[in-house]
């Protein structure tokens, strides 16, 4: 049993798009996945060239089309605002690059949309960072619910939870719509969640309702904010379950609670991001507390559980993992669970529903990801 994540057979040439908080992470996830980390573009040549130094990067490119022209990037990460991915996206496709786009993928459905028809089109990997899938305990869940461990899903529970919002004085440029379009919480965070949720269940939400609250609508810099710090759903899957979400980016001190828990009329699974060591299962004559160990998971957990049991494993492992699954599918490999721009619009797709059922005050139905883009 292998435990180690699939990464590419030849080493690939990334150029990264964005100097912020993000760029750091796919650069670090990159070369761990074996690619050269050859170039990064930004807002401007400067603050592409003071990226550059601070991660190591040899070349600062003058400009996003730059880089995207560059015949030497085989990958294109895009990590900018949310409302420049799409155009970044399609020219990146258009140029015949791999592309990982942060997300959300794109701030409407209609861009996610084309976005994923273009990649299918274009016949190269392109991939969204629902990175949490990469956790083993996350993988061990799946499989122990597509087994049917957990007998027939009953309900489903989910949260996730910030602070770095939480007060007036806290601003960031995803507050203002015309960079992080029209939904804030959901788009950012909760897009992790439902993603987690129909992934680990095995199971599309099919329907919903939700509310969303404002507690801001004048920060440091920004006045008339229009999009949520909070949002409540009551959802139904496809088979029938029913259940609760929660997101919040202002919850005094939850820092990056990512929780879901998959009810079962056998069993009840729970996995929590910020202790993503160890499973909850739990039955009627009680419950345990399942402790990562490759020796004793399912044969995809143990793939992923690159260290010794003892030896935690976190986000950057997870998004790592991501990162070297992608490069192995541009060389060729179909590896299990690699989260592509149909999933990336499923995400969209939803917030769009999210929004539509907060402003109606009643039910909406969550249409289903064509099957031209469904790969």
């Amino acid at each position: 049993m292998t435990t180690t994540v699939i990464g590419a057979s030849t080493p690939l040439t990334a150029g990264i798009i964005g100097g912020g908080f993000m760029a750091r992470v796919h650069s670090s996830a990159a070369r761990s996945a074996g690619a050269t980390v050859a170039g990064i573009a930004s807002s401007s040549a400067a603050a592409a060239g003071r990226a550059a130094v601070s991660l190591g990067i040899p070349r600062a490119y003058a400009d996003p089309a730059e880089l995207i022209a560059d015949d030497g990037i085989d990958v294109v990460h895009i990590c900018t605002p949310n409302s420049s991915h799409a155009d970044y996206a399609l020219a990146a496709l258009a140029a015949g690059k791999h592309v990982v786009c942060e997300k959300p993928l794109a701030t409407t459905v209609d861009d996610a949309a084309l976005l994923a028809r273009s990649a299918a089109d274009a016949g190269v990997v392109a991939t969204v960072p629902f990175v949490y899938r990469f956790h083993p305990m996350v993988r061990e869940a799946r499989a122990r619910i597509a087994r049917g461990d957990a007998g027939a899903l009953l309900t489903v529970r989910g949260e996730y939870l910030q602070d770095w919002l939480l007060t007036e004085t806290d601003d960031d440029w995803r507050v203002d719509a015309l960079f992080g379009g029209p939904s804030r919480a959901f788009a950012d965070i909760g897009s992790h969640l439902v993603d987690l949720v129909e992934f680990v269940g095995g199971d599309r939400i099919a329907r919903l309702m939700a509310t969303t609250r404002t507690v801001f609508t004048t920060r440091t810099r920004h006045s008339d904010i229009g999009t949520e710090d909070a949002v409540a759903l009551v959802v139904e899957t496809a088979s029938g379950a029913i259940g609760t979400l929660l997101v919040s980016q202002v919850s005094p001190g939850r820092k990056n609670r990512l929780s879901i828990e998959i009810g079962g009329s056998v069993e009840s699974i729970a996995f929590e991001q910020e202790r993503p060591e160890t499973l909850w299962l739990g039955r009627r004559s009680g419950s345990q507390l399942l402790q990562r160990d490759a020796r004793s998971l399912t044969a995809d957990a143990a793939r992923l559980s690159v260290l010794p049991a003892g030896h935690p494993l976190g986000y950057h492992d997870a998004f790592a993992a991501f990162v070297s699954d992608g490069y192995a599918a541009v060389a060729g490999r179909e590896p299990d669970g690699l989260p592509t721009f149909a999933d990336g619009l499923r995400a969209v797709t939803i917030t769009a529903a999210v929004l539509e059922a907060a402003a109606a005050g009643g039910w909406v139905d969550v249409p289903g990801v064509p099957e031209a883009v469904a790969l």
